[in-house]
């Protein structure tokens, strides 16, 4: 059996996420995204400063450190950074975000490794196409969380063709780890964005999964994708168009945090040794080397 990796300790009690079940989620983002949206003048100066010092977040690496001219909170969280911030790595694959590593490894058939005790199928994560998830069975898999304090434009691994992009409808969990523990199927439970591309390498996926209090998500060809949320999935076709994305360009971004989860066909790629579960990336570092 090959290897796979592990975020977290092996028992987590489901108390700890119950409360999750309860809220009113739906709710209470989008509430978030009128208010991060809005502009507020002094109180929006005044959100933004306290975040930063709640979550320690690095304005320095920021094109536009200054803080009090960003005019609403979504214009901050989705920042650019400096164009020398993040140089990119010598490999065939670079990291795509700024986080933590939840999962990495192995698809043992069509199986992607959540957390201890729970698996979720490639089918389900990207809308029930199985001849899509198909071409990833024992393939390869990474999800990566975006904390608050993470730069949070999501960009391309390695060069790629846009064929596909698939809106998937659903719940609004957190995503971070205790979540990840304590709810079954999360990251194929929640609202999500299958991005799908044709590389020199073979196809590779990049979803955008949604969580509580992620106001929207977007992509550089599309613009904002949710709101409104979509009753059903929806997929758009890209054949006839040449949308190619470089290493490094931007891909999309996250209005409030979340995660992303990439899938690679098999026998393609061999992940960063110096990788480990839990520990912070860095967009651009090395993330794969070609098998």
């Amino acid at each position: 059996m090959r290897d796979r990796y592990c975020y977290g300790s092996a028992t987590v009690s489901r108390l700890a996420v119950l409360p999750q079940y309860l809220l009113p989620k739906g709710a209470l983002t989008n509430f978030a995204g009128r208010v991060a949206g809005a502009k507020g003048g002094a109180y929006t100066t005044r959100l933004i400063r306290w975040f930063v010092g709640k979550y320690n977040v690095n304005m320095s690496e920021a094109a536009n450190p200054d803080i009090a001219s960003y005019k609403t909170f979504n214009e901050f969280f989705t920042r650019a950074l400096r164009p020398d911030a993040r140089p990119l790595a010598e490999a065939a694959y670079v990291c795509p975000v700024d986080g933590r590593i939840s999962q990495f490894g192995d698809i043992e058939d069509d199986q992607i490794f959540q957390a201890k005790g729970h698996k979720f199928s490639t089918t389900a994560l990207v809308g029930g196409d199985a001849q899509l998830a198909a071409q990833f069975q024992h393939g390869s898999f990474a999800n990566l969380y975006l904390s608050p304090r993470d730069y949070h434009r999501i960009h391309m691994p390695l060069d790629g063709k846009l064929t596909r992009m698939i809106y998937v409808p659903g719940e609004l969990f957190s995503v971070n780890p205790t979540t990840a523990r304590g709810i079954p199927g999360l990251f194929a439970r929640n609202e999500r964005v299958v991005c799908v591309f044709d590389t020199a390498h073979g196809p590779f996926v990049m979803t955008l999964v949604g969580a509580t209090i992620v106001g929207s998500m977007a992509t550089v060809w599309h613009g904002v994708i949710n709101p409104p949320r979509l009753p059903q999935v929806t997929e758009w076709k890209y054949d006839d168009q040449n949308i190619v994305l470089k290493k490094g360009d931007e891909l999309g971004r996250f209005l409030l945090g979340s995660t992303v989860v990439m899938l690679f066909q098999k026998d393609v790629l061999k992940f960063n040794p110096a990788w480990q579960p839990a520990g912070p990336v860095q967009l651009g570092e090395e993330m794969a080397q070609l098998k």
